[in-house]
């Protein structure tokens, strides 16, 4: 496949949702000299996946055109955190439990950053040196109104639900970072326009300079909800090639393209061609199956990649049990029900197990037919394998 080549246009419209204020403005910009960026993270320690690789992917293309990338991290920010809606407060997290997350992140970050050409700063080095004062003078940047326009705080206003003073203060102090750095432009993405902007409202104060926002899109995972691992439907970047491959394959036919555009250098044209293809009635199958291939190469390595597909079109288009697949004694499930069955082989707890059977996640292979009922005394006689949800295959052998 064609690698797209990341020139200034490319960077600036592929897999961008925006830039405020103008995208003209930017690229002239960046037509005169390279300019400072930065990404911002929460260094509270969380799995990486493929949403999170939409902005660093971007992040990393600015660092390949030469531009001057700072990857900062919220060790100041972080011990205020930033409103979620939730009730509970964030647990306040120490130096030591801020640099062994930041290590955590940094190695699954680095599937996608080159941080060979990426500077690593801390917002604590400034924020934590603020006096009362100086605080005082940069609420007074902003307004009130200003700061409760924000989505979040609307929406608790309309439920009668507190705002707390110290999550008003949160954009302010995000805010600050711009100033403290003298950045051009910052990325994030969508759900971040609000505490970006601050920041270049703060900026245009102290120092009378213009600072753009460019933010990238929200990606949806396997089930059409936004990517989560709250919802159990994100792809991780340190996920095993068989489980990225497979977990790929499951997601809706209209996501094929926006995938494509957002996690892979595939050329635009090409992948222009395949979205004209599809409307003109191609089988969507084609596609998926190489998207797979690709991001799980990208993360991986192009013999396991290649691997991964192999196991996919074995155990779940042909319905045949891998060679490498866990072996399971069949004298142990004789005469167990079920559910005892699938608990055995899988290790689920039995009341997970009649969860999957209950909810159609289990098959004899290579019949494909389904266990229905949690306590069916089975027949193994012509079982070679058992499927307990949509990868997992366990081989009974005698």
């Amino acid at each position: 496949m064609n690698k797209a080549k990341f020139d200034t246009k490319e960077v600036l419209t592929r897999g961008v949702a925006e830039i405020l204020p103008s995208r003209a403005g930017l690229e002239k910009l960046m037509a005169k000299r390279k300019i400072k960026l930065y990404l911002g993270i929460d260094p509270s320690g969380f799995e990486l996946h493929l949403g999170h690789s939409v902005v660093l992917r971007k992040l990393n293309q600015f660092a390949q055109l030469g531009h001057q990338v700072v990857l900062l991290i919220g060790n100041g920010t972080v011990k205020i955190g930033d409103p979620t809606g939730r009730d509970e407060s964030r647990p306040m997290l120490t130096d030591e439990q801020i640099e062994a997350n930041f290590k955590t992140w940094k190695k699954q970050a680095s599937k996608v950053l080159d941080f060979a050409k990426i500077e690593i700063r801390y917002n604590g080095d400034w924020l934590d040196k603020l006096t009362m004062v100086e605080v005082i003078k940069l609420t007074a940047k902003t307004t009130v109104q200003q700061l409760i326009e924000r989505d979040m705080f609307q929406e608790r206003i309309k439920n009668g639900q507190p705002i707390h003073g110290h999550e008003i203060l949160y954009p302010l102090l995000q805010g600050y970072d711009s100033v403290a750095m003298d950045v051009d432009l910052e990325l994030g993405g969508t759900d971040q326009t609000f505490n970006m902007m601050m920041g270049r409202t703060l900026l245009k104060s102290y120092k009378n300079k213009e600072k753009w926002v460019l933010t990238t899109p929200i990606i949806d995972g396997t089930d059409g909800r936004k990517m989560s691992k709250s919802y159990g439907n994100f792809v991780g970047l340190t996920e095993n090639p068989i489980d990225m491959y497979g977990k790929l394959m499951r997601i809706a036919d209209n996501l094929i393209i926006e995938y494509f555009l957002l996690l892979t250098d595939i050329h635009s044209g090409e992948i222009a061609r395949m979205d004209k293809a599809m409307r003109a009635g191609d089988n969507p199958m084609t596609f998926k199956k190489l998207l797979a291939l690709t991001i799980t190469e990208q993360y991986h390595s192009t013999k396991e990649a290649e691997k991964a597909q192999e196991h996919f079109e074995q155990t779940i288009q042909q319905k045949q049990v891998s060679s490498e697949a866990e072996e399971i004694k069949k004298s142990i499930l004789f005469g167990k029900p079920a559910f005892a069955m699938v608990s055995l082989v899988s290790g689920a707890s039995n009341s997970q197990a009649r969860r999957l059977i209950e909810q159609g996640g289990t098959a004899l292979l290579p019949s494909n037919k389904k266990i229905t009922d949690p306590n069916e005394l089975i027949d193994l006689e012509n079982v070679d394998a058992i499927r307990v949800g949509k990868r997992k295959i366990y081989k009974l052998v005698d």
